[in-house]
């Protein structure tokens, strides 16, 4: 991606980015720190120190945690413009990353370097202000997750995914499913056969299609 398209990419994503001096700007998306990754490579993980704040302008990351038994849970998705509450927390405590983040399609992402992080923090309001509404809005994405957790049914959470989607066909497996919600592959299969079974969804080979929308709402609103 030139340096201008990134820059312009940048600023339509990141509008609080916009009133930096343009040879800063320039510098920060220079060739070589644009970043193109895989879907399935793994962004950054636990234990690992962060080595800056990420700014994606394409693709999607899945940020997961592991837990002692192997099962995972996924706490949030990174769609560009926004960005990693993990990566910033630990930015700012200085300290490892305590989940994974995982590109779930190819991504293009900028890395901000630590000492520009810190430095913007300092000098530029609106992008101290972005990266403090971001601990908000995560935060709040977190508290729903704990609460889903904790007292909403595993179907109803089921529903909720696929329903988050905004797509009739589906191209996942029952595993992944399963590793998104935190839960073990045979328990997600019953369930989408009880689905299937109730003319809400049909099953195919690594694919799922919804039939029913409405019936799944229904059950997601339980």
């Amino acid at each position: 991606m030139p340096t201008t398209a990134a820059s312009e990419r940048l600023l339509s994503l990141y509008p609080a980015l916009a009133g930096l001096p343009a040879e800063r700007l320039a510098a920060l998306t220079q060739p070589q720190a644009i970043m193109h990754l895989p879907a399935g490579r793994q962004v950054f993980a636990e234990h690992q120190p962060c080595q800056g704040f990420p700014l994606l302008l394409e693709g999607s990351i899945k940020v997961i945690k592991l837990a002692a038994s192997g099962r995972e849970l996924m706490l949030y998705r990174v769609a560009p413009g926004g960005s990693c509450i993990i990566s910033s927390s630990c930015l700012l405590a200085h300290t490892d990353y305590n989940a994974r983040g995982i590109a779930e399609t190819p991504l293009t992402l900028l890395a901000l370097p630590v000492g520009e992080f810190s430095r913007l923090l300092v000098e530029h309001a609106p992008f101290r202000d972005f990266v403090f509404h971001l601990f908000t809005d995560r935060i709040a994405e977190l508290m729903q997750l704990v609460e889903e957790v904790a007292f909403a049914r595993l179907d109803q959470r089921l529903a909720k995914l696929l329903l988050a989607r905004n797509e009739n066909t589906l191209n996942v497996t029952h595993q992944q499913l399963a590793d998104d919600l935190g839960s073990v592959r045979e328990i997600v299969s019953r369930l989408l056969k009880g689905f299937a079974a109730q003319g809400l969804v049909t099953l195919g080979r690594e694919q799922l299609s919804i039939i029913d929308r409405s019936g799944l709402q229904k059950i997601a609103a339980v």
